[in-house]
């Protein structure tokens, strides 16, 4: 091996190392407080914010003003997963994230959390020093994915997914049958359990009254002994609030929000970092559930 080989490599191990050390401190606040995740989409498709940041200049100013807003840790994705998304290749996912995520590691103040379901794009961003792998189909996608998270000692979201919605089925059983699967692999994979936290999906293979029904089921979710993060910004599940489009949906995600932090949920990855800081200050002060 050349001696630039060993540097590179060393480099890499470095910047893996970091990362670890940024998701330790990250699931170290868990259960203290609220914790936000801010939204990054490098995409041309998401279905709230789809091309506004896919240049990587654009991407990179979002981010960073997520951080100086509060959130906790910012989520970049490159694949857009709304329903009924063109999916893309890992080649393309990481042609879109390379030109932001690194310099976004070393700027932003907060760890960053790379939203994907490929092994392949989720190595490269841990050696680029991302803190935490977000999976929408809980390592059931990718057999890879448990074995590369391990390697890294990131944080890691199980996602619960589905191909397709289905109105006949108990979702909160299916939900449970599905973390059981995402977490025997977990396990298998090396991942060590401190560093895992569920999702219920909201708006990924459900109904809309499943999708309330998942939020309604928290305390059960919670029940199986992991912290939960809950993503419900923006989301169709409020297309028929009164209001304008974009404030109508805020206001409904902000409640929604509230009542998961009432029932103990630990992440709450959203688009509007300012607005929930003050929405969870003023649950603090009253002294609610979760704050």
């Amino acid at each position: 091996m050349t001696i630039d080989m060993q540097t590179a490599q060393g480099g890499r191990a470095a910047t893996r190392r970091e990362g670890a050390n940024a998701s330790e401190k990250f699931l170290s606040l868990v259960g203290q407080r609220p914790l936000i995740m801010g939204i990054v989409n490098v995409t041309p498709d998401s279905f709230s914010d789809g091309g506004l940041f896919i240049a990587p200049e654009a991407a990179l100013a979002q981010a960073l003003k997520l951080a100086a807003d509060g959130a906790d840790i910012v989520d970049v994705g490159a694949e857009s997963t709304r329903p009924g998304h063109t999916p893309v290749s890992a080649q393309e996912e990481w042609r879109r994230l390379e030109p932001v995520l690194s310099e976004l590691i070393a700027r932003a103040g907060v760890p960053v959390s790379v939203d994907t379901y490929k092994a392949e794009t989720a190595r490269r961003a841990l050696e680029c020093g991302a803190a935490l792998i977000n999976d929408v189909w809980g390592l059931q996608r990718d057999p890879q994915m448990a074995e590369v998270v391990a390697g890294s000692q990131a944080g890691v979201v199980i996602m619960h997914n589905r191909e397709t919605a289905d109105a006949e089925i108990d979702i909160l059983e299916d939900m449970r049958r599905f973390f059981e699967k995402s977490l025997e692999i977990a396990r298998r994979g090396g991942i060590d359990e401190s560093r895992v936290m569920l999702d219920p999906g909201i708006g990924f293979g459900k109904t809309r009254a499943q999708n309330y029904a998942a939020l309604k089921a928290l305390p059960d979710l919670l029940g199986i002994g992991f912290p939960i993060l809950v993503g419900v910004s923006r989301k169709s599940l409020f297309r028929d609030m009164p209001d304008g489009l974009l404030e109508g949906r805020l206001i409904a995600t902000i409640a929604a929000n509230l009542f998961a932090a009432s029932c103990g949920a630990n992440v709450f990855r959203v688009h509007d970092v300012v607005e929930h800081r003050a929405a969870f200050e003023v649950l603090r002060q009253i002294g609610g559930a979760g704050a």
